[in-house]
């Protein structure tokens, strides 16, 4: 007897293996995964301008750093005690504008190379909810506490997400016409919203991504990954959920993870990945003794279990 409605997972057609580059953009659930591909010392990079939730922010950025167009004075502002940008998240932000710009730029330029050399782009949409700030008429990524009149809360319609992620997608391609997209909508709940604006905010999303997927020129490079799905009904239960009932816990997390890794990573791959897991879990192995000689015997193995492993790939450091 089934006791859960189990999500069905196409096998990717580009697996991600060792030698794979993967730029991680989008919510805090990107960064959930992102920390996997690390622990399991994939290539990766994530957030480069902090967690971003909508898609017509993910978007601009994307804009720029395509294009690499720089940050200049007038793309930030003073608040708090520190310059911020309505572009990016407040992790970035800073007490000195210039270390700001710099910082920012910075990123621009490293992206833009990230993404030449990337095999795989995973997109992490939140929310289709947005904030506009009056005085410009803009959308912005991150209100940084600036006080809430200051701006308009809208809904974002199915044909601006649609055209947004079109958008990203052109603009990408004109640097990596190779690169393999991989989409899914956070199951982190947006429930400061509202439960049935959340609502419509996921409906909008998922509405406007895959009828972009559908698009027949881009079934060979676009693939989709159903985290929300697997969260809403696999994971049908708040005991896999954190504190505050909105977010996976590490339980979700890794399950999530586990679905993803056997249909989107390579088979060839998986023994790398369990050498990788055995010499992460020695490297956290606290010894009662650590002068005996049956620990210093433990270290000089794990060493040798190491060197072996990175001279088949030298990017794997530990």
């Amino acid at each position: 007897m089934q006791f859960r409605t189990p999500i069905p997972i196409s096998k990717s057609n580009s697996p991600i293996d060792y030698h794979s580059k993967i730029l991680s953009v989008g919510s805090c659930f990107a960064e959930n995964m992102a920390e996997k591909f690390d622990y399991f010392k994939f290539q990766n990079e994530t957030n480069p301008f902090g967690i971003i939730f909508n898609p017509v922010s993910i978007a601009k950025l994307f804009g720029r750093v395509c294009k690499e167009e720089v940050f200049e004075e007038k793309d930030v502002f003073f608040h708090n005690e520190r310059w911020n940008s309505f572009e990016v998240h407040s992790d970035l932000s800073n007490a000195d504008r210039q270390e700001l710009l710099e910082t920012l730029n910075k990123a621009i330029s490293e992206t833009h190379k990230q993404l030449k050399e990337a095999t795989h782009l995973i997109i992490t949409f939140g929310t289709a909810w947005i904030y506009k700030i009056l005085e410009k008429d803009e959308v912005v990524a991150n209100c940084h506490k600036v006080p809430q009149k200051q701006f308009s809360k809208e809904l974002l319609s199915v044909e601006i997400i649609q055209k947004s992620i079109q958008n990203t997608i052109d603009l990408i391609q004109t640097i990596n016409p190779k690169i393999n997209f991989i989409f899914t909508i956070s199951p982190v709940r947006h429930i400061k919203d509202g439960f049935t604006e959340n609502q419509l905010s996921k409906s909008h999303l998922f509405t406007a991504l895959h009828s972009v997927l559908r698009t027949e020129h881009l079934k060979l490079i676009t693939e989709y990954f159903p985290s929300y799905e697997i969260m809403m009904d696999e994971l049908r239960d708040y005991r896999f959920y954190n504190e505050d009932m909105l977010h996976p816990n590490q339980i979700a997390i890794d399950y999530i993870w586990k679905l993803f890794s056997e249909n989107y990573i390579s088979q060839e791959s998986t023994a790398t990945m369990q050498e990788v897991d055995e010499i992460q879990k020695s490297l956290r192995h606290r010894s009662f003794n650590p002068e005996s000689e049956q620990h210093q015997k433990f270290l000089a193995k794990l060493q040798q279990k190491i060197n072996q492993l990175g001279e088949k790939l030298p990017h794997i450091k530990f």
